[in-house]
C-alpha cells in the first residue's frame, strides 16, 4: 500500500474515532458501525490481492468517511441543513428543496453507487482482461444493484428482531414507505453517474 492509500485510510480511521466522543445512540451508532469495520477490512485485504488505482480507493474512503458522519446521527438525524446555514449565513437547502425529511441517507445510497462502482468496474477487468470495459461497467452497475438489494433485506431482517421504535431508529425511514426504493434508485443512478466521461477502449 502507497503512502496515498496510506493516508486516506489514515483519514478514515480518524473521522471513525472522532464519530465516537461522546455518543448519543451508541447501540444503534455500533449497529451502523459494524459496516464500517467490515468495509475497511475488506478494502485493505482487497487492495493486497487486486491493487486498486489511487483514485479508486480514495474514492472509497470517501464514501466511507461519509457513512462514519451519517451513524454518528443515526442517517435521520444528522445536522446538514443548520451545517449550509452556518456555511452560507443563513441559506437553507431543505427550505429551498422543499424537503420534509432529512435526505442525508439519500446522499449516502447515491454515493455508494457513484465511490464504488469505479472500483468494481476496474476489478472485473483485472479478474476477466477478456471483458470490454462497457461489459465490466454494466457489471459493476449489476453489482451495485445487487448489492443494495441484499443491504435492504438485512435491513429488514435486522427490523424484524427489533421493537417498531427502535427499527425505525436503526432504519431511518422516517415514515416513507417507498424508502428502501428510493434507496437502491439513487445507488443505481450514483454508479450510472459514474462512467468515465472519456470513452475508454474496449
Amino acid at each position: 500500500m502507497n503512502a496515498i492509500k496510506k493516508a486516506a485510510l489514515a483519514v478514515v480511521l480518524a473521522v471513525f474515532a472522532i464519530s465516537w466522543i461522546a455518543p448519543t445512540s451508541p447501540f444503534e451508532q455500533g449497529m451502523h458501525s459494524v459496516l464500517t469495520v467490515v468495509g475497511l477490512v475488506w478494502l485493505w485485504l482487497h487492495n493486497r490481492r487486486w491493487p486498486m488505482r489511487d483514485s479508486h480507493f480514495i474514492a472509497i474512503c470517501v464514501f466511507m468517511m461519509a457513512h462514519c458522519v451519517a451513524a454518528r446521527w443515526l442517517y435521520s438525524y444528522v445536522p446538514y441543513d443548520r451545517w449550509i446555514q452556518w456555511l452560507t449565513g443563513g441559506w437553507s437547502l431543505d427550505r429551498a428543496l422543499g424537503f420534509e425529511r432529512n435526505h442525508f441517507d439519500r446522499l449516502i445510497h447515491f454515493l455508494y453507487g457513484v465511490c464504488f462502482a469505479p472500483a468494481v468496474r476496474e476489478y472485473f477487468r483485472q479478474r476477466w482482461p477478456a471483458l470490454s470495459a462497457r461489459q465490466a461497467f454494466v457489471l459493476a452497475v449489476a453489482a451495485i444493484m445487487c448489492t443494495s438489494l441484499i443491504y435492504e433485506w438485512i435491513e429488514w431482517a435486522i427490523a424484524l428482531g427489533m421493537s417498531p421504535e427502535a427499527a425505525e431508529s436503526y432504519n431511518g425511514q422516517q415514515g416513507d414507505v417507498w424508502d428502501a426504493h428510493t434507496d437502491m434508485f439513487l445507488a443505481t443512478l450514483g454508479s450510472l453517474a459514474a462512467w468515465p466521461r472519456r470513452r475508454a477502449r474496449a
